[in-house]
């Protein structure tokens, strides 16, 4: 019977493509840039492989988990500084966040996703969205965030300039809030060219219609 030695890389540059394309970007990102092979480090560098990236782990209960700190911390040092003008779409949770937004600048940025699903972590406030929607994501289009807790005391004052190139918006806040009015509608003013919004958020000791 005759028996093929062709390694990995003895595969054409398309072959490669299709098997990585199957895996996660994150994985494909890891375990094979800088990997002491400049074919390999031309082909993961590909917009197809660095354009969108999911940081969100999902157990099979729907749980929201942060990738483990070994492959945050290569990320973060080594990983997204040399990709990170090809970024387009972060999907990221809040114990990461943080540090991978720190991580690089993204000028090519025009989605982001966030989830958070502990009330340990303070990254999702609703004055920390506002924080990310200070002027450095000028360039965004999307922006979607789940909120489990908020905070009602900041007295932090951002920048308010308008958001003329987003046009995504969802907000879920799985939490009674009464900061519709004084966080969330004047976020709202600032999109004037929306074109879809998702608003799931339930009003605490709210006695009048939403407007």
């Amino acid at each position: 019977m005759y028996r093929s030695n062709v390694r990995f890389l003895d595969l054409s540059n398309e072959i490669l493509y299709i098997i990585l394309k199957k895996l996660d970007n994150i994985d494909v990102l890891y375990s094979l840039l800088d990997v002491d092979n400049q074919r390999l480090n031309m082909i993961v560098k590909e917009k197809t492989f660095t354009n969108t990236l999911n940081f969100v782990l999902t157990t099979s209960t729907d749980e929201i988990l942060s990738i483990t700190d070994p492959i945050l911390d290569r990320f973060c040092i080594s990983i997204l500084p040399k990709i990170n003008h090809n970024v387009k779409s972060l999907i990221l949770e809040s114990e990461s966040m943080e540090r991978i937004y720190l991580a690089a600048d993204y000028p090519n940025l025009t989605e982001l996703k966030l989830f958070n699903f502990t009330d340990k972590i303070a990254s999702c406030y609703f004055t920390d969205c506002l924080a990310l929607l200070d002027g450095r994501l000028k360039q965004l289009t999307t922006f979607n965030v789940i909120i489990d807790i908020t905070d009602s005391h900041s007295s932090v004052v951002y920048n308010m300039d308008s958001l003329p190139n987003l046009k995504g918006f969802s907000l879920t806040c799985r939490c009674y809030t009464n900061e519709y009015d004084s966080q969330v509608l004047p976020l709202l003013h600032r999109m004037s060219n929306l074109e879809e919004l998702t608003l799931d958020i339930v009003n605490h000791d709210r006695t009048t219609f939403v407007d």
